[in-house]
C-alpha cells in the first residue's frame, strides 16, 4: 500500500524529525540476528565429544589439581569474550542480561520514534476511544497514548517475561543436584552451582532469540494477548504497523485506527477489570509450573560422568546443559485444567474485544470486517507469540476458540444489553467456561433466567442479602410490637 497509516514512517524515513526523546537513540548494529559471543556457538566453546566414556567411573587419583587452573582459564578468557554485560545477571534462573542483550542485537537497527509518528498514535487511541463509548459500558481505561521502538517493547515487558520463564528455570535448575551422580556431586561441589549459572546462560539465550524476533513483529502492548505496558497506558509501535501496512490492500488511516481501537478495547477491559490482569498471567504461571519433565536424558548424560573431563574440558558443560534445555515436557491432568482455563480466557479476551471493535468501527470503517479477519487468521497461523511461548514453556498461545468466543458475546447481546454483557466480567466466576462457548444457548438462557450462570459466591451474597432483608423485616416488626413506629403499643 502507497499511504502508511497517519504520520507512520517507512524505515529511514524522517531522519531530521526524530523524538530525541524517545529513550531509544542508540541503535543496535552489528550482527543482527546473531549470538553475541560469535559464531554459531552461544557459549564459545569447542565441539565436545560424549561424557566420560562408556560408563565411566570417576577415579580420584587421575585428577590432576592443575586442571582446575586451565578450567577457570577457559572459563575465564569465556566471559572475557561475553563482556561485562554479559557475566552479569546471572543470579537466577535465567541470566536475563544475556537474554536482553541477545534480544537487542536480533532486533539489529531500527527507525527512532518520530514526532509524527508519536502524534498519529495519539490522535489515532483518541478518535478510537470516543467510538468505544458506543460499544461498551467500560468507560476508557486510557491515561496515556505511547509510541515503542522494539527495544522500548523488550525493555518493558521483560518484568512479565520473568514470571512466565522463572518456573521452568528453576525446575530446571534443580536437576543439577537431583539427578548428578552422588560420587560426582560430592567431588564436584562448587562446580554445581557453576553450571547452574551456565544453564541460566544457556536459557536466556533461547530466551532472547525468541524476543528478538517477537519485539520486531508485535503491533501493541496488548497484541500477544498479554498485558505488557503498565495500566492505563496504551501503545503501538510504529514501525511494525507499518510493515504490516504495507501486506495490506487497505487505507492506512484505517488500519491505524483499527489496531488503536483494538489496544484501547485490551485497556478498558484490563483497567476496569481488577482481577483479569492478575489472573491471566496467574494462569500462565500455574501452567509452567506444572509442566513435569522427562529428564532421563540427563540421567544417560550423566551415568559416565568423569568429573576429571568435567572440570579439564569446558565443551562437556555445554553438552552437559544442552541436555538439560531441549526438554520434552509431559502434559499432566493438571496441566490440561490449567492449559483449558488459559485459553478460554485468552479466547473471551480476544472475543469481547473483537465484538466491542466492531460495534464501534463497523458503521464508520469499510475495512474493519476484512482487518478483523486479517487478525484472526493471524493469531490462529500462530501470531507473534506462538513460537516464542512454545519455545520457553512448551506453551502454545493460540485461543482455539476466538470464533466461538466472539459469536457467544455477539449472541449475548442481541438477548440482553450492553450492561448485562459486561457485568458478565464483574467476577471470574461469572464467566462461560469452554463448554458454554460450544453451547452459547444454554450460557444465554442462564444469564436470562436470573440464575446467576450458577456462580456459587453470587448464590452466597445472594443468601446473605435475602438473611439481612429478613432481619431487617423482623427488626422492623419488633419495633412495632413495643411502638417504636410512633404507634401504641398492641393492647394498650
Amino acid at each position: 500500500m502507497s499511504d502508511l497509516p497517519f504520520g507512520f514512517s517507512a524505515s529511514g524515513d524522517g531522519d531530521d524529525d526524530r523524538d530525541k526523546n524517545s529513550g531509544d537513540k542508540n541503535k543496535p548494529g552489528g550482527n543482527p540476528g546473531g549470538n553475541p559471543f560469535g559464531g554459531s556457538n552461544p557459549f564459545g566453546f569447542g565441539a565436545g565429544q560424549g561424557f566420560g566414556g562408556q560408563g565411566a567411573d570417576f577415579d580420584p587419583s587421575a585428577f590432576d589439581p592443575n586442571m582446575i587452573g586451565q578450567m577457570f582459564a577457559q572459563l575465564g578468557s569465556m566471559f572475557s569474550g561475553m563482556g561485562a554485560g554479559m557475566a552479569g545477571g546471572g543470579d537466577g534462573p535465567v541470566n536475563y542480561q544475556v537474554a536482553t542483550n541477545l534480544a537487542r542485537q536480533q532486533i539489529g537497527s531500527f527507525t527512532p520514534i518520530l514526532d509524527k509518528e508519536i502524534s498519529a498514535s495519539v490522535d489515532a487511541v483518541r478518535l478510537a476511544d470516543v467510538w468505544l463509548d458506543d460499544a461498551t459500558t467500560l468507560p476508557s481505561g486510557v491515561t496515556q497514548t505511547l509510541a515503542w521502538t522494539p527495544v522500548q517493547w523488550l525493555e518493558e515487558s521483560m518484568d512479565t517475561w520473568k514470571g512466565l520463564c522463572n518456573p521452568v528455570a528453576e525446575q530446571l535448575a534443580r536437576t543439577w543436584q537431583d539427578n548428578l551422580p552422588a560420587e560426582a556431586a560430592q567431588f564436584a561441589g562448587p562446580m554445581v552451582g557453576m553450571l547452574t549459572q551456565m544453564s541460566g546462560m544457556a536459557f536466556g539465550t533461547q530466551l532472547g532469540q525468541g524476543l528478538g524476533q517477537l519485539a520486531k513483529e508485535v503491533l501493541s502492548s496488548t497484541d500477544i494477548g498479554l498485558p505488557i505496558a503498565p495500566e492505563g497506558i496504551a501503545v503501538l509501535l510504529p514501525e511494525a504497523i507499518a510493515k504490516f501496512a504495507e501486506g495490506l490492500e487497505q487505507p492506512g488511516q484505517e488500519i491505524i485506527v483499527f489496531l488503536a481501537a483494538r489496544e484501547a478495547a485490551h485497556v478498558r477491559l484490563f483497567s476496569h477489570v481488577g482481577w483479569l490482569r492478575q489472573r491471566l498471567l496467574t494462569t500462565v504461571e500455574e501452567y509452567a509450573r506444572g509442566i513435569s519433565i522427562d529428564f532421563s536424558g540427563i540421567t544417560d548424560a550423566t551415568s559416565g560422568i568423569d568429573p576429571a573431563q568435567l572440570l579439564s574440558d569446558p565443551s562437556k558443560l555445554e553438552e552437559l546443559i544442552s541436555s538439560s534445555t531441549s526438554f520434552e515436557p509431559t502434559t499432566t491432568p493438571e496441566q490440561k485444567a490449567a492449559l483449558g482455563r488459559l485459553e478460554t480466557l485468552l479466547a473471551l479476551i480476544e472475543g469481547w474485544v473483537e465484538q466491542v471493535v466492531t460495534h464501534a468501527l463497523g458503521d464508520r470503517i469499510p475495512s474493519t470486517g476484512a482487518l478483523t479477519e486479517t487478525m484472526r487468521r493471524r493469531r490462529a497461523s500462530g501470531g507473534p507469540a506462538e513460537q516464542t511461548f512454545a519455545t520457553l514453556v512448551g506453551l502454545e498461545l493460540r485461543p482455539r476458540k476466538v470464533r466461538e468466543a466472539s459469536e457467544l458475546w455477539r449472541r449475548t447481546l442481541e438477548a440482553t444489553d450492553l450492561a448485562t454483557r459486561d457485568g458478565v466480567w464483574a467476577h471470574p466466576d461469572l464467566l462461560p467456561d469452554s463448554d458454554d462457548l460450544d453451547n452459547p444457548a444454554g450460557f444465554i438462557d442462564r444469564l436470562l433466567s436470573g440464575d446467576e450462570l450458577d456462580d456459587p459466591i453470587a448464590q452466597l451474597e445472594k443468601t446473605i442479602a435475602d438473611e439481612r432483608a429478613r432481619g431487617a423485616a423482623d427488626d422492623q416488626d419488633g419495633r412495632k410490637a413495643d411502638g417504636g413506629d410512633g404507634s401504641e403499643p398492641s393492647g394498650s
